[in-house]
Parts: C-alpha cells; sequence; structure tokens
C-alpha cells in the first residue's frame, strides 16, 4: 500500500517497517488499520508505558488493579468500589457536546463492564480565558455534553473542577470520571474464556462514526484537525441506560465468562485485548455485525468506534438466554465469532478472509519508547525569580479580584446543569465541601470522591507539582471526613517526542509516584493523554487526580461552611508566605514564577490523619483546605457557604501579610471548633505533631484580616459573594 496511507493511520515509517517484520509480508489495508489503532499512543501507551511503572498499585485494598478497564478498591461488606478517569480531549475540541457526551458514555461502560453499577460522575475541565467568544462556545458546549449525557443515564454528576488558562484556548482538556458499586462476588473481567467460546457484540449498531478516533486522539491538534469531525462519536444515553440495566442482568444471572466495553479502536481494541490476556485467537465474521450504515467495508466495521456497544464472552452454552435478555431490553445480542486457540486474529466477511494478524503482535508487540527528557529553559529562569518586593498595595481588592477569578470563582453554573440528586444517594452536594460524599445504601458508610490538580504547579516544578496533585486529592478527601484509598490519574500532556515535554512528564509521574506511596494511596487506573499541543504550543502538563475515600460513619461527614457565630478558626500546618506559583501571583502582578511550594509528604500524612480523627470525633465541625488563592480564599469560600462573616488576627504587619494571606503552600486546612471543644482539637493537633494556630472567630457581616491587630483588609461579606457566585454567570449569559 501507499505510504501515504500508513502515515496517515498514525503508523511511522520505522513502525510500518516492524510490521512488515512482524507480517513477513506486506499487511492489507485493514491489517494496517489494525496496527495503527492498536500502536497509537492512545491504546498502545508506547510513550508512557516505562513511566507508568513508576506508580505502586497494589494494597489490602486494592482488589484490581490496571489492565482492566477499570481499578477496584474494598470498601468492606463485601462491596467494592469500581473507578477510573479518562479524557476525551480531541473530540471535545472539535465537537464540543457530542465529544464530552461520549467520553462520559465511554467512562461508564468502563465501570459497568467490571460489573459495577455506575452511581456517580465527576470530571476535570480546563479551557482558555472565559471572556474569549470562543472559549465560552465549548465551555457551554462541553458542560451541556455531559449534563445532556448523564442527567439521561440518571447517574449524578456529583463533583469535579473547572480551571481557565490561555495555554489552553486551542486544546481544551474534558476528563470525564465514572465510580461505581459492585459486589465483590459479582466483579467481571475482560477475558477471552476458553477456546470455542462464542463472541457476542450486544447493544446499539455499528456506524462509521468515530473510526481511527485512537489515532486522531495520539496527534497535535491543527487547522485540519476540524476536519476530522467524523473521528468524533455521536452518542444514544437512552440506549446507554438500557445497555446498563442488561448488561448489570447477566452479571447478576452469572451469563457471562468475559466482558468488554467497545471504546477507542473498537472492536479491534476489545477483541484483541481480550483475546491477549489468555494467550488466546479469534476468529470474527464482520458480515454478522448488527449495522446502521449500508456499504460498510470491514475495515470501517473493525475501527468504527460507534457508541454504546459491549464485546461479550458468554458462559458455555449462555448464548441463548444472554439474547432473550437484550430482547427484553430491545437490544442486539448478536454472536459474531469464537475463540480459537492459534493466537491468530482472523477477520472474515462471509467466506472471504478479510484480514490475518498475531494478537500478541497487536498487543505485546506494541513498541515501547524510552526517551531521554530535556530540563526547559524556563524551568530554572522562572524557579529563580525573586518575589522578595511583591506585596498587595490594597490587599481588600486582590481578595475580591481572587473571588471573581473564574478559576477560583462558583462553578454554580455548572453544576446546576447537572443532575447530583439523581439515585437520591449524594450526601454532600457540590459546592458545599472540599469533596462529593455518597450514601452507600444498607450501610451507614460513605464514600467521597474528588478530581484536582493545579497545572501552574506542574509546569513550574513537575516534581513537585506532580506531589502536590495527589496530595491535594487525600487533602480534599480528608476535610470532609474520608480516608483516601486509592486513586486514578488521566496524564494530560504536550507531545512527548520533544524532550521537554518528556521530561515534563517523567518528572511529574515520579512525584505523583512518590506522593501515592507515602500516602498510601496506590493507582489502581488511569489514562494517558497525549499530544496536547497546538501551533501554539502545548497545554500546561495537566495531571488529573482523581481520589476515591470511606468514611465508616456517614454521619460524622464534614463541609466547609461556617457554622455558627463565635466558633473558633484554627489553622493546622504551619503559617507560610510563600508566593511561588500563586494564583494571587497570577492575576494580580501578571506572574507565573517563583518556586513551588515544597510538599513534606510525612507531614501531609499527618494531617490527613489529623483531618479524619478531628472529625471522627466531631470535633472540628467544618473543615476546609487552602489551595487556590490561599487562606485569605479559603476562609473567604467558607464565610461565603455559612453566610457568616469572621474576623482573624495573623502575626505579621502591612506588607508581610501578603504572603500569609495568599500563599498557597500545601500541607495546611482551617478547621472551625466549638469553644469548648479548642483543647481537644490542640491536643489532637499535638499527638500528629501539627501545628495548630488559633486565628480568629466566625462571626458578623465582614470579612476582617488583621495583622497584629490593626486592620489591613476589610471586605463586606455581600461583596465577597457577589465577586465568588456571579462571575461565571456574567460571562455565560
Amino acid at each position: 500500500m501507499a505510504e501515504l496511507s500508513y502515515r496517515e493511520m498514525g503508523l511511522s515509517d520505522d513502525e510500518y517497517q516492524l510490521v512488515l517484520d512482524i507480517m513477513k509480508r506486506e499487511p492489507n489495508y485493514l491489517e494496517t488499520g489494525m496496527f495503527a489503532v492498536m500502536w497509537s499512543e492512545h491504546c498502545g501507551y508506547k510513550n508512557s508505558r516505562p513511566l507508568l511503572k513508576n506508580f505502586p498499585t497494589e494494597g489490602p485494598q486494592v482488589i484490581v488493579g490496571p489492565g482492566e478497564n477499570a481499578g477496584v478498591v474494598d470498601i468492606g461488606d463485601d462491596q467494592a468500589l469500581v473507578f477510573k478517569i479518562e479524557s476525551h480531549n480531541h473530540p471535545s475540541a472539535i465537537e464540543p457536546y457530542q465529544g464530552a457526551a461520549t467520553g462520559v458514555g465511554g467512562i461508564v461502560r468502563d465501570i459497568f463492564t467490571m460489573g459495577a453499577r455506575p452511581i456517580a460522575s465527576l470530571n476535570s475541565l480546563r479551557f482558555g480565558e472565559i471572556d474569549d467568544v470562543r472559549v465560552q462556545q465549548l465551555f457551554a458546549g462541553v458542560v451541556a455534553g455531559i449534563a445532556g449525557y448523564g442527567n439521561c443515564l440518571g447517574i449524578p454528576t456529583v463533583g469535579g473542577e473547572v480551571y481557565f488558562h490561555p495555554c489552553y484556548r486551542g486544546n481544551p482538556l474534558v476528563n470525564a470520571m465514572c465510580v461505581g458499586l459492585v459486589n465483590r462476588n459479582e466483579i467481571a473481567l475482560a477475558v477471552a474464556g476458553e477456546v470455542g467460546s462464542p463472541i457476542m457484540i450486544v447493544g446499539a449498531k455499528t456506524g462509521r462514526d468515530g473510526i481511527h478516533g485512537a489515532t486522531f486522539a495520539s496527534e497535535e491538534l491543527s487547522e485540519a484537525s476540524a476536519e476530522k469531525r467524523p473521528s468524533v462519536q455521536v452518542g444514544d444515553p437512552f440506549m446507554e441506560k438500557l445497555l446498563i440495566e442488561a448488561c448489570l442482568e447477566l452479571i447478576k444471572e452469572d451469563l457471562v465468562a468475559g466482558m468488554q466495553d467497545l471504546g477507542a479502536a473498537g472492536l479491534t481494541s476489545s477483541i484483541a485485548e481480550c483475546a491477549s490476556k489468555e494467550g488466546r485467537g479469534v476468529q470474527v465474521d464482520v458480515a454478522l455485525v448488527p449495522r446502521r450504515e449500508l456499504g460498510m467495508s470491514p475495515y470501517e466495521v473493525m475501527l468504527s468506534e460507534s457508541q454504546e456497544r459491549m464485546l461479550i464472552i458468554p458462559r458455555s452454552g449462555c448464548e441463548n438466554r444472554i439474547q432473550e435478555i437484550f430482547d427484553k431490553w430491545n437490544l442486539d445480542a448478536t454472536v459474531i465469532g469464537q475463540v480459537t486457540g492459534d493466537g491468530m486474529f482472523r477477520v472474515l466477511e462471509g467466506e472471504k478472509v478479510a484480514g490475518e494478524v498475531p494478537v500478541a503482535a497487536l498487543t505485546d508487540s506494541c513498541p515501547v519508547y524510552r526517551r531521554e527528557g530535556e530540563e526547559p529553559p524556563y524551568y530554572q529562569e522562572k524557579k529563580a525569580m525573586s518575589l522578595t518586593n511583591i506585596y498587595a498595595e490594597n490587599p481588600a481588592a486582590a481578595i475580591l479580584k481572587l473571588l471573581a477569578s473564574p478559576t477560583i470563582a462558583s462553578k454554580r453554573w455548572v453544576y446546576t446543569q447537572y443532575d447530583h440528586q439523581v439515585m437520591t444517594n449524594t450526601a454532600v452536594v457540590p459546592g458545599k465541601g472540599d469533596a462529593a460524599v455518597l450514601r452507600i445504601k444498607g450501610t451507614g458508610k460513605g464514600v467521597a470522591l474528588t478530581t484536582d490538580c493545579n497545572s501552574r504547579f506542574v509546569y513550574l516544578d513537575p516534581r513537585a507539582g506532580g506531589a502536590l496533585a495527589v496530595c491535594e486529592a487525600a487533602r480534599n478527601l480528608a476535610c470532609v471526613g474520608a480516608k483516601p484509598l486509592a486513586m486514578t490519574n488521566c496524564l494530560n500532556f504536550g507531545n512527548p517526542e520533544k524532550p521537554q515535554i518528556y521530561w515534563q512528564m517523567e518528572n511529574a509521574i515520579l512525584g505523583m509516584a512518590e506522593a501515592a506511596r507515602a500516602l498510601d494511596t496506590p493507582v489502581v487506573s488511569g489514562n494517558v493523554s497525549l499530544y496536547n499541543e497546538t501551533a501554539d504550543g502545548a497545554i500546561y502538563p495537566t495531571p488529573v487526580v482523581g481520589m476515591v475515600g470511606l468514611l465508616e460513619d456517614l454521619e460524622q461527614r464534614c463541609t466547609m461552611e461556617f457554622k455558627a457565630e463565635g466558633d473558633i478558626i484554627v489553622l493546622l500546618g504551619n503559617s507560610s508566605r510563600e508566593l511561588g506559583a500563586s494564583e494571587y501571583l497570577y492575576l494580580c502582578h501578571g506572574i507565573e514564577g517563583g518556586e513551588v511550594p515544597q510538599p513534606d509528604l510525612q507531614q501531609e500524612k499527618r494531617l490527613i490523619d489529623l483531618l479524619q480523627e478531628l472529625i471522627k470525633q466531631e470535633v472540628a465541625v467544618s473543615a476546609h483546605d487552602i489551595s487556590d488563592g490561599g487562606l485569605a480564599v479559603c476562609l473567604a469560600e467558607s464565610a461565603i457557604q455559612g453566610k457568616i462573616g469572621c474576623r482573624i488576627d495573623l502575626p505579621a504587619d502591612g506588607g508581610q501579610m501578603t504572603g500569609l494571606l495568599f500563599s498557597e503552600a500545601p500541607g495546611r486546612a482551617v478547621i472551625t471548633v466549638k469553644p469548648a471543644n479548642l483543647g481537644k482539637a490542640q491536643e489532637l493537633a499535638a499527638n500528629y505533631n501539627i501545628a495548630a494556630t488559633v486565628i480568629g472567630k466566625a462571626g458578623g457581616k465582614e470579612l476582617i484580616y488583621n495583622g497584629n491587630g490593626k486592620p489591613v483588609a476589610i471586605v463586606p461579606l455581600a461583596e465577597a459573594s457577589q465577586a465568588w457566585e456571579e462571575t461565571i454567570e456574567c460571562y455565560m449569559k
């Protein structure tokens, strides 16, 4: 075949030569396409696989780690949580509604494929500056797509994050996370089963949408990307809802030996991945695949990424019962082939052999690149920036400006479009806590969920920034009273073939791995999304962390808002004046630089344990971690949510207050306690070797920030609320 064809499919010259060496002949068009999608970064992880081995993946809480559709962790009572996060960045940049909607659909399928009922969705979104009309269109389309699909499925969207920065203008990030609940004895895996087992495709009919979506996701975006709109799948949430119920019914009746979502690379990927785990082969007849379009070629059928489809390997003799169940739900369930013992992936079209490739060649033979990273020039330059003369001339104005930053401001415009109360499990709703909390019906337990990443930290110091993303996620869970269990991640970076991008990725992963070990939060699933860049440059490195935690007693959950006048405000952790990499510097001085505050992982672990103990013993009545905007914003958010002001007094004068108010140094949180419980709070903090400093009281209708008893900033609570609550809504009218 012509060189242009395999290059257009995403194979390099060297990779195509490797295909020739494996096949010992020139592959036909279908076979080349199968190699191209399976060897794409999206499916093959060829640039990231060596780095991913740094992650800790085991622990007593881990039931299923990386390598399956999603990770599984034990939550007791013979129940488990199944969870994963994935990207749908490139499709969302081209077609925001369908890109985001099908991102939700895909991650939901990964969860119920494991036998779990999906109970919650979260997301992590990144866009350019919100005053850009094109960005507003993308933002509105993505949020509508998430809402339109998730709401129709009846799965609550309970949490997430939204950041705005110029680096995402041409390449927004749309990361979707889903969490499911499963009984331990009903966990399903993606395996091919015994030789002779039938292979079934179930769910929706196959069309031409999404062909080569995996390779589309593994290249940089350009002006020509809009021409690849057909690579964006089209979703049908009502079909997916039926598919969920049908598949869970199969698992309840123990009818399946293996089940796999048809996601990236469609039938090619799902079949190859199932077969490779047991060293099996497969024979598939594309003529048997139900289609919604006429004249589809074997190439189109095998590479289609049409949504709402699953691959099922029935237990012996169960295919008729499976067909009965799918008939009841008005869905297709068709035997399209069988498992073989020869290790070959054979594609037939009726009696004709359309393609024949060794299964292991598609999976195990994917080339792996161990690249050399190169420290970018900006790293030392920005790290060495002097911030000694930086201070806020008008701290009150700076606080209001931060509260009105679209990155910090209330995301009410977003989450009110989501149904976050469907299923009636949501115990801490969006905006009320540092993490979402769901009840586990039939028990007294709850689970906490969060997504987090400060990409500016990662850009300015990838190793520290990667660790800080893990720390913030765990801290957020602890602030609602949950014990962090495990994490998933979505590693969003630019082109890894560029040494400076690879350096960012390598160091961020090393930092994340160090923090995951220190906090005992192993990585059980995840996704890599590379080539996130345009002609204007790469996005900031954005390794998003999704984390789950457990509350043994749901009634002991904690929220962020001040609860009552006179409650004592306590700062947990050391006072800090480090302004490096802060939102304050960026927003008020136009500076992205300075040294990123370094994490003390042992202190983070002690703080996380302390927060859980303070909440468990009902000493802390509110808790909120210090992150974007520093202490000043942390206090303001708690005051706004509680509709109660505060008066604080910090040990500093004048310009010295700038660092204390706006530092985003980690390892810190603010709690409130009843006056009678202050001694107990300080005693517990001492037991964990964490500083606990009384900094003020809740009360009044103003935010009063004093330094050594002298007013430094006074902000009326009504003004703070208006700045925080109305900013995004004003842009998105």
